[in-house]
């Protein structure tokens, strides 16, 4: 799998790395099944994270390596989240906008948690060369893959809020490809967000709309 390390091709004058190249595509993969609220999204998003920590090994991106462990971890819950979180009518996933007391607590935790890493990275330089960058991306993911798995709405806007900072992060770090796939995932996030909002609008079957001799 050493190949994996290797050049794929040149793009502006920068070096793009297979394993670079393959894990965003996969990232591409995932989303759009996200889009599409498949089952298949979390297994891809795992896959998509082997890949990229392959791709971003040896080079000093703590975050970016962050965010990929933090997609890996959180992939086999959101996965079960999912599986638990299905419509009992259509047996598609059920979405919604997250209540103002879940958005309070995901804003303030996320908050609290990005300053409190930004500060360990800080305090160890040998942890991270961008220590409030590294700490925005890795917290931000995790906020974003909590608000996936619970059916929130708010996690296309979590996902916006951190490519805002990983995208010109990317480009700057040398991982050209990344930068430009994270460009192009704000369009999917936009007819995402549109997808599951549009869905949250769907009239629900209830026993009390089922007429009579027939089962829901």
């Amino acid at each position: 799998m050493s190949w994996l390390s290797g050049e794929a091709f040149t793009v502006l004058g920068e070096h793009v790395k297979w394993a670079d190249m393959i894990g965003n595509l996969l990232g591409f993969g995932a989303l759009a099944l996200g889009w599409r609220r498949s089952m298949w999204s979390w297994p891809v998003q795992l896959l998509s994270g082997v890949v990229l920590i392959a791709a971003y090994l040896g080079g000093h991106v703590p975050g970016l390596i962050g965010k990929q462990l933090i997609i890996i971890t959180t992939a086999v819950w959101g996965w079960r989240q999912w599986r638990l979180g299905r419509r009992a009518d259509t047996g598609t996933i059920a979405v919604r906008f997250a209540t103002w007391t879940e958005r309070a607590v995901l804003a303030g935790g996320t908050a609290a948690a990005t300053v409190a890493l930004a500060l360990l990275f800080t305090s160890y330089p040998s942890l991270s060369w961008s220590p409030w960058s590294d700490a925005y991306i890795f917290v931000g993911t995790l906020a974003a893959m909590i608000a996936q798995a619970r059916g929130w709405l708010e996690f296309w806007f979590a996902w916006i809020a951190v490519d805002v900072v990983g995208v010109p992060f990317a480009f700057n770090s040398g991982y050209t490809f990344s930068g430009l796939t994270y460009s192009v995932y704000f369009v999917l996030v936009i007819l995402g967000l549109r997808s599951w909002w549009m869905s949250t609008r769907e009239p629900r079957v209830t026993t009390a709309n089922v007429p009579q001799g027939v089962t829901a």
